[in-house]
């Protein structure tokens, strides 16, 4: 959907040659006392994995737990009088919606957000505690949309796109203002990608005060569109979209994001699952820090630079997050990094075979966190029995050294993962 909220006749390459640093410091007067100015975080671990300086921007302590609030309350702002008479409609199940809800409330404006009748009543409940009223429609995002529609055609509400709109796109470039203000020599800037949003507001604020600044945007593998639409010089939507990165689970950039993104950014890197859950672990476990799959986007970038020496802003975008789901994530991780290690073997049904196992794991130092011996798994044999074995290991060469020193023991190891 493209910007709804006025009659704007501009192309998306005419609204991109228009904008001015004007545009970004007036959004960040609109915001002057609303949002919360997150100061940069240098991190030691980051820094000495990448080579590089990295300051962590921790969005994620940002009112409504997301960058989102900037945009949000920008584009409402500024919308006329009659406009806010009427209401603002929003279709999302994460951040947006929230950002949406506060910004309406602070402005007193009524605020209705469609979302997927299978969001977690956490997120639908956190976006009422802020005044919207939501109205739960469909299966998936795709349909909330389309009820959003519905309704702002019904009641001639403004819709208020989450990415593709100049006024969210230049509050969220007060991000980078604020990175430049509190690091003046910074030169590379990461920014988290689904739609394009962020990432535009954040390169024209950037390249406006300071063109020699790298703005560099980060998507997962499972979710690259704006990659793919650079690549082939032109709008691509993804067939499908799949990644723990939820919130930048977007099979479309906007036509508007689309045009700042070519003007304005360096570069986009794309990072695996596997690096998103690991930059996770790695901000809870270094910086004691909760982020969703989404914001650590930049962080999980970092170790992938093609440079070295440089101070690098890395924008952790998010925190909205439920415990169930960050559970799951670091669970992932932990395998993943070769910190969980689960196997089976079958042993003679004879005692001491169990107090065998267990001595050559506790010689190893590995931690047994949870056993299974179960005899009705083996199907050949009613004289064996199949033990699996969950234990704490401190990486993949030591699930290596665990594994051979069992096999020379004649303990024939099944990895289950």
């Amino acid at each position: 959907m493209a910007n709804e909220k006025k009659d704007n006749v501009l192309s998306p390459r005419d609204v991109v040659e228009k904008t001015t640093i004007a545009d970004v410091y007036r959004a960040v007067k609109n915001l002057d006392g609303v949002i919360r100015k997150t100061e940069l975080i240098y991190s030691d671990y980051f820094s000495k994995l990448s080579h590089n300086d990295i300051y962590i921007k921790p969005e994620n302590l940002q009112k409504t737990g997301s960058f989102k609030l900037r945009g949000a309350y920008n584009c409402i702002s500024q919308l006329t009088d009659e406009q806010k008479s009427h209401g603002v409609i929003a279709a999302s199940a994460g951040n947006h919606a929230q950002g949406v809800a506060f910004a309406a409330q602070k402005l007193g404006v009524k605020a209705v957000i469609t979302m997927p009748a299978t969001t977690p009543l956490l997120k639908v409940e956190a976006t009422r505690a802020y005044g919207a009223e939501v109205v739960l429609s469909g299966d998936d995002f795709d349909a909330a949309a389309e009820k959003a529609v519905e309704l702002q055609k019904k009641y001639n509400y403004t819709f208020i796109h989450p990415f593709n709109d100049i006024e969210v796109i230049l509050g969220q470039g007060t991000t980078a203002l604020e990175i430049i203000d509190d690091l003046k020599d910074v030169d590379v800037i990461l920014v988290p990608v689904g739609g394009g949003g962020f990432v535009s507001g954040v390169a024209v604020a950037t390249k406006m005060v300071n063109p020699h600044v790298k703005v560099i945007g980060v998507e997962p593998c499972g979710a690259a569109c704006v990659k793919a639409s650079l690549q082939e010089d032109k709008i691509v939507t993804l067939p499908t979209v799949d990644t723990v990165a939820e919130g930048t689970a977007v099979k479309t950039p906007g036509d508007v994001t689309f045009e700042f993104i070519k003007k304005y950014v360096d570069d986009i890197i794309t990072v695996s699952e596997f690096e998103i859950m690991s930059a996770l672990l790695s901000l809870i476990e270094k910086h004691k820090l909760i982020a969703e799959g989404a914001g650590v986007l930049s962080l999980a970038a970092s170790r992938k630079l093609p440079f070295k020496g440089k101070k690098v802003a890395a924008i952790v975008s998010g925190g909205n997050i439920d415990i169930s789901t960050i559970s799951a994530l670091i669970d992932k991780a932990l395998i993943a990094r070769g910190r969980v290690f689960c196997f089976s073997v079958q042993l003679p049904d004879k005692p001491g075979q169990l107090l065998a196992i267990s001595k050559i794991l506790a010689d190893l130092n590995a931690n047994v966190i949870k056993l299974d011996h179960n005899q009705a798994k083996v199907t050949d044999s009613f004289k064996k029995v199949v033990l699996e074995v969950t234990v704490e290991t401190n990486g993949i060469d030591h699930i290596n050294q665990i594994t051979q020193e069992l096999n020379k023991n004649g303990f024939k190891v099944k990895k289950i993962y």
